[in-house]
């Protein structure tokens, strides 16, 4: 899990954290045998992307999948009212 790249880093970040949070960090970063900083940066690292994913994408199972392009292959439905709203001039427009 460590981060390995010849980036140049440059980029400072500080942290405060409780003495009991720094002793597991420091545990978790022994246990993995890197140093702090790979250790942080990788894990901020897959942090960042989990919290992203589902901003950029999405994963189905197999069956979710079916479900998915079964659903997209629906004949589109006629939605009188929507029409009707989406004719409207937008609020947003200039005047």
């Amino acid at each position: 899990m460590a981060f390995t790249d010849n980036r140049t880093r440059s980029a400072r970040l500080e942290v405060r954290m409780t003495p009991e949070d720094r002793k597991l960090i420091d545990d978790a970063v022994a246990a993995c045998g890197t140093g702090l900083t790979d250790f942080v940066v990788s894990n901020l690292r897959i942090a960042a992307h989990e919290a992203l994913a589902d901003r950029t994408g999405f994963v189905l199972d197999a069956e979710a999948q079916r479900a998915w392009e079964e659903m997209n292959e629906r004949p589109v439905r006629d939605l009188p009212g929507l029409r009707e709203l989406m004719s409207r001039p937008s609020p947003f427009a200039d005047a």
